[in-house]
């Protein structure tokens, strides 16, 4: 409705059904499970979930080698498409949707996306070490790509550099609950 309108008791109401809405449309947002009140993103649950931690992709699988990320930086093409398991802390997330991570563990960092874009992480994972199931690609990251996934984490992370790179493509990955 625009302007004045008529209330039941006959006195005339001005602006209340905006402010109305508006409270309504504020509270319906901030309940919804895609953004937690503290401003998460968490646009995928997860396949299983435990006292101590929540999977996210597919069940991990736990009976693939374990592996380093030094390891994938030393000899990447041992690693290329062969499927593997690797715990990292996760350096950052990407804030706008948790659609991929930076993995690192010392100096080593590897972004990390998700198979077929078909799941992302809370975009609060940052700092927690986790378990993920994946395979190493080597692909050509554009200036374009990069600068997109820099203003995604607004860091200029050096895994995050346009050229040729390797990525892990995430099957599953399983966060812990507390960090």
């Amino acid at each position: 409705m625009n302007g004045n309108w008529r209330s039941p008791d006959g006195g005339v109401v001005t602006g209340e059904i905006t402010v109305k809405y508006y409270v309504v449309a504020l509270l319906a947002a901030l309940s919804s499970p895609a953004v937690k009140a503290d401003n998460t993103i968490r646009l995928s649950e997860p396949v299983a979930k435990t006292e101590h931690s929540e999977t996210f992709g597919s069940e991990l699988d736990t009976r693939l080698p374990q592996v380093s990320l030094a390891a994938l930086e030393a000899q990447p093409q041992n690693y290329l498409n062969t499927p593997f398991q690797v715990t990292t802390r996760i350096a950052k997330v990407c804030q706008k949707k948790g659609c991929f991570f930076i993995a690192q563990q010392d100096d080593v960092t590897i972004r990390v996306s998700f198979k077929d874009y078909g799941f992302f992480i809370p975009s609060d994972s940052g700092g927690k070490e986790v378990t993920l199931a994946g395979t190493l690609i080597k692909k050509t990251m554009s200036a374009e790509q990069a600068a997109h996934f820099r203003a995604d984490l607004n860091d200029s992370n050096p895994a995050l550099a346009p050229g040729e790179v390797y990525e892990i493509v995430a099957q599953s990955v399983r966060i812990p609950l507390r960090s």
